[in-house]
């Protein structure tokens, strides 16, 4: 399987951030907006979290919290798992698998960049064989 930083050279490169003190409300608006389930948590440029939808929903919608009064930093993440550019794509679906989690912060060193998602990788693999089976039909037809 290829590593990561191909999927990262035709995907958006744009690091969909918050910061800890942001509220949960203005979080949502944005995930709605940039059309993500996930965004890095960063504080003075270090990765110190991730934030989903799924955080929203198990951490203040079904608890009755106020999501204009809760922070980021009460919901997010903090013990997130990280790839590098070199890491396969097979490695990536394992750790997601593994961890049961959907995104996947990719770091250079302490720098976030991008993020690449189950769906990503879903469409990469999809891709992947199409193209083998557009191969192998030619083959066959020849």
């Amino acid at each position: 399987m290829k590593p990561i930083q191909e999927l990262l050279r035709n995907h958006n490169s744009t690091v969909f951030q918050v910061s800890p003190s942001t509220t949960v409300f203005e979080a949502l608006r944005l995930l709605s907006d940039y059309g993500v389930g996930a965004m890095v948590v960063m504080d003075q440029g270090k990765l110190v979290g991730l934030v989903s939808e799924r955080d929203y929903t198990r951490k203040v919608a079904l608890l009755g919290k106020n999501s204009k009064e809760t922070t980021v930093a009460d919901i997010m993440t903090r013990s997130v798992i990280t790839v590098t550019p070199d890491t396969g794509t097979l490695a990536c679906m394992s750790l997601m698998s593994q961890h049961k989690i959907r995104h996947l912060p990719v770091l250079q060193g302490a720098q976030v960049l991008g993020m690449i998602s189950i769906r990503d990788l879903m469409n990469d693999i999809i891709a992947d064989h199409e193209q083998t089976i557009s191969q192998l039909t030619n083959y066959i037809k020849t």
